[in-house]
């Protein structure tokens, strides 16, 4: 027994003669977490503010009814960018609607259904299709979706905004089935014993209990996927045609749009530094920023509530 205390007292000895070291070394540890956490909040802030810098005098120098008109012809000092802000909102509507059934049912059946050996197979190849550069998707858009949809569909060119949402659709799946398998996996184990011992089938449980109880995690999930294919640009400028058009016809779905991220992509380094079409890109930016902001807002909003109200019962 003596001798099993021996390294015990050892350490406490060498620890009691150095405190001032451990106390230094935890301080700096400290310290580092602090900087690094308040940097990446900076770095965000700063980038704001860039945005802003460049990006307002848009406001200014173009009346806001001309900038939220109707036409996007620079050449022509026309900078209306409601073309693009609806170019965008549909192709990326028509993505979620297409990812969102196959995220959750495929988290669904990762989570709840497969057998372990292939839950370890499916998990690493779900993350290695994030991977994949956008780029890589868009010339696979380009060669393969784009031609089947000309000729299955009889659209007069391939390059549409459903081939756009198309390809969203596929990006946005590994965040969407990743966030909502993490939510599903939170679900506690009694919530499935007790909907099983209560007579419910396995699908039954999974529908009406399990799904339900991970709601809020498969909204972040949609809002993730949502933010993924908003934010997404060289894939999208590939596939939708390019054209500034204003998708309100019933058919507009199979025609070229533009999207933002597309238009500041394609003209940012054609423009010259300090013109209104140059400050008219950047408050794209803006505008995109804005739009951003307010679907993770609502989504935060919508969980708290939930979450609050879940609390209160």
């Amino acid at each position: 027994m003596a001798e099993s205390r021996l390294p015990d007292r050892a350490t406490k000895s060498l620890a009691m003669s150095r405190p001032g070291h451990f106390r230094f070394t935890e301080f700096a540890i400290e310290a580092l977490i602090r900087v690094l956490g308040f940097s990446s909040i900076g770095f965000v802030l700063l980038i704001f503010l860039f945005l802003l810098r460049e990006g307002v005098p848009v406001f200014f120098e173009v009346p806001l009814r001309d900038l939220f008109g109707t036409r996007w012809y620079p050449t022509f000092d026309l900078f209306g960018t409601l073309p693009l802000i609806l170019g965008s909102l549909l192709v990326t509507v028509t993505a979620i609607l297409i990812a969102l059934p196959l995220g959750v049912a495929t988290a669904v059946f990762v989570r709840e259904v497969a057998p372990n050996w292939a839950r370890e197979i499916l998990k690493p190849m779900i993350e290695v299709l994030a991977g994949i550069p956008s780029v890589v998707l868009g010339f696979f858009g380009m060669t393969m979706i784009a031609p089947l949809i000309r000729e299955v569909l009889g659209a007069p060119t391939g390059l549409t905004a459903f081939t756009g949402a198309v390809i969203l659709a596929y990006m946005s799946l590994p965040t969407i089935i990743s966030v909502a398998e993490d939510a599903l996996d939170a679900v506690p184990k009694g919530y499935r014993d007790a909907a099983l011992a209560m007579g419910a089938t396995q699908w039954q449980t999974i529908w009406r209990v399990v799904v339900p109880a991970a709601r809020s995690g498969i909204v972040m999930a949609v809002m993730l996927g949502m933010g993924r294919a908003i934010g997404e640009t060289m894939a999208v400028m590939m596939v939708t045609g390019n054209a500034a058009r204003m998708p309100l016809t019933l058919d507009s779905l199979f025609r070229p749009v533009r999207t933002m991220t597309a238009t500041v992509a394609a003209e940012m380094g054609e423009v010259a530094q300090g013109s209104v079409h140059y400050h008219a890109l950047f408050g794209i930016g803006i505008i995109l920023f804005v739009m951003t902001f307010i679907i993770n807002l609502v989504a935060a909003t919508t969980i708290f509530k939930r979450r609050r109200r879940g609390g209160l019962r």
